[in-house]
């Protein structure tokens, strides 16, 4: 899966501050410290190497040991402050209060109580370092899954028991299966429970608001290791391969969306190979960004996605003739 900026940026502010503490680290194992390969952390690095405060002159920007790195190691020798505690305004410290209640309130009861300790103890100093400002903020998360749902995840994580669940894909098929709760995860915009699967002997990760049901079993659920990146979305090796060019400005597309691929093109563009199960899903990603698309491969789903996009200005225009 491509690296999204967000992720890369916070991989890089934790790099430095890993190798502020270790001096000097080869790049094998800076590499698994974050999960990623020995490429990665050089060209991380050499993108930090010309990064600094402005000014942008040699000595206001991160610097390495070039004899070490030529060896292989990562040696920091300059981090322009970025080591330096954060100090939060007022609007920082209530969106980080506003975050930790909705955490707190939607996930509170899938934590155990070391976690659950760690949250309120963060959420405690914050609240009382914002003051009366903390005072003015109410959050609800709001949440698409069942709560009969998201109460069984949360009793099974807690109590470590087995979990049976009847869910639906994105092709829309419903299965039912018994699963051994791991933890829950979430990104920008869903939350996944991560699981090992006894259907398949493998982990999954299952979106919440697509399990339609779940119960609580008897059974504890077994301890399982699972390979690293686990709690990751990645799209499985089924449905369509499908590569969009896009243009420049819907670079953010690549940031979002899972893509097996990117591919920068010489005259600014670029193409993202996507695993598609549902067309529709396509379709609405490609008429959102209409105006960008240079070419979609193969031709039957660019032609699949012209009909849909032709049907909807057809819809326009009836909707002006009626008006």
């Amino acid at each position: 899966m491509a690296d999204r900026a967000s992720d890369r940026l916070l991989r890089m502010l934790g790099m430095i501050a890993y190798l502020d503490r270790h001096d000097g680290v080869p790049v094998a194992e800076v590499a698994e410290h974050f999960g990623v390969t020995p490429a990665q952390v050089m060209a991380d690095v050499e993108l930090l190497w010309m990064t600094g405060t402005p000014g942008y002159l040699p000595y206001d920007l991160i610097d390495f040991d070039a004899t070490s790195y030529e060896r292989g190691v990562v040696r920091l020798t300059e981090s322009r402050g970025m080591t330096r505690p954060l100090r939060l305004g007022a609007r920082e410290a209530v969106a980080l209060v506003a975050a930790l209640r909705a955490l707190d309130g939607a996930l509170g009861g899938a934590l155990d109580d070391e976690q659950g300790a760690v949250l309120r103890s963060a959420l405690a100093k914050l609240t009382a370092a914002a003051g009366d400002a903390a005072g003015a903020v109410d959050v609800t998360l709001a949440a698409s899954a069942d709560p009969q749902v998201t109460a069984a995840i949360a009793t099974a994580l807690r109590e470590k028991r087995r979990l049976h669940i009847r869910y639906v894909n994105a092709s829309d098929i419903s299965t039912e299966r018994d699963v051994d709760p791991i933890r829950l995860v979430t990104d920008d915009e869903r939350s996944y429970l991560l699981a090992w699967c006894r259907a398949v002997d493998g982990e999954r990760l299952f979106r919440v608001d697509r399990v339609l049901e779940a119960h609580v079993l008897a059974e504890a659920a077994d301890p399982h290791e699972v390979a690293a990146g686990a709690d990751t979305f990645e799209p499985g090796p089924y449905g369509d391969l499908v590569t969009l060019r896009l243009a420049s400005r819907a670079r953010w597309v690549a940031e979002v969306t899972p893509v097996e691929a990117v591919r920068n093109l010489d005259d600014g563009s670029f193409e993202i190979d996507v695993r598609v199960v549902n067309p529709d899903w396509l379709r609405h990603l490609v008429l959102q960004v209409a105006t960008s698309v240079v070419a979609v491969t193969p031709a039957r789903v660019a032609t699949d996605v012209a009909a849909a996009a032709r049907a909807a200005l057809a819809a326009y225009d009836t909707l002006e003739q009626v008006g």
